[in-house]
């Protein structure tokens, strides 16, 4: 197993992180480094801990996120079934003495059928662009360009854009605090730190930030030019430059910022639920309001027969 050959390795003479350096899928750049840097630093054991405590929180975090928005995504998976069931095996057989009767149907109504027969005559056409599509999409994003453009999207978009930049922020202080509090070289650690962010219009802003740093040896002053950092974030970290604990006050900002983005997770979750049902209730009332029209009319027109 991968483990007896890492003891193997160790064995004869490999350090720590040169066993670990081998298997890249399982420990990526930053452990691989802050490993190295606690051997040559004599801090192994603690600069472990502070790296397992880093990734329990990144993955409480991401469940967090994926309990938010797993019971929205039932919900709509469940209204998208109960709309095509009503178009597909309701609507036809209750619409189909509408239109025997010759009267001209209110324009919902009309709306409302056409998109019946559309679904019902046309379903393998829609399923196959719709396959197409999403196909297409998932390519053009695998490419560099679209990559790109993608994640420059995803900034753009309220929302996700919030997430996107808090997250940079994040992974951000947390890798560079953890890497200079390890013993690793600033220029060293702002190369790591730039190789793991995984928004690409980010990385490059950030990269742009480092070469800045490298030269001047002022981090607070290059990351506001970013535009990323908000303003609390950069008086934190030139505080941290002052006093001579930048590892410590870059830590302190990520952990700030991932509770931030845990009480966004939550309030995101309580509030997603209710919309979502809105807006069932809207497609749902469409649909009765639809059906309702030409009844009304049609009594309507028996009552004064």
């Amino acid at each position: 197993t991968m483990l007896v050959r890492i003891k193997d390795d160790i064995k004869e003479g490999q350090s720590f992180a040169d066993a670990l350096k081998k298997y890249p899928s399982t420990f990526d750049t930053i452990y691989v480094q802050l490993v190295r840097a606690g051997e040559a630093s004599g801090k192994l054991e603690t600069i472990l801990d502070r790296l397992t405590l880093y990734m329990e929180r990144r993955q409480a975090l991401g469940k967090r996120i994926s309990s938010a928005l797993q019971y929205p995504m039932i919900q709509l998976g469940l209204s998208v079934a109960v709309v095509i069931f009503l178009l597909i095996g309701v609507v036809p057989n209750l619409v189909s003495q509408f239109s025997d009767s010759g009267k001209e149907l209110p324009t919902p109504t009309r709306m409302l059928i056409s998109v019946s027969n559309a679904l019902r005559n046309h379903y393998l056409i829609i399923a196959v662009i719709i396959l197409l599509l999403v196909s297409g999409f998932i390519y053009w994003k695998s490419t560099a360009t679209g990559a790109r453009q993608w994640d420059k999207l995803k900034l753009k978009l309220p929302l996700v854009g919030y997430f996107a930049r808090t997250n940079a922020i994040v992974q951000f202080c947390y890798t560079l605090g953890i890497l200079l509090e390890g013993g690793v070289n600033l220029s060293q650690a702002l190369d790591i730190v730039c190789s793991i962010i995984n928004n690409r219009i980010l990385a490059d802003t950030v990269n742009e930030a480092r070469d800045k740093i490298i030269k001047q040896g002022k981090i607070a002053q290059d990351l506001k030019q970013t535009e990323i950092f908000p303003p609390i974030a950069i008086y934190l970290i030139s505080t941290g430059e002052e006093s001579g604990s930048l590892d410590t006050m870059l830590l302190t900002v990520a952990r700030n910022y991932e509770e931030e983005l845990g009480e966004i997770t939550d309030t995101m979750s309580v509030w997603i639920s209710p919309i979502m049902l809105v807006v069932m209730g809207l497609i749902v009332g469409f649909i009765v309001l639809s059906i309702a029209l030409p009844m009304v009319e049609m009594s309507t027109m028996a009552g004064v027969g």
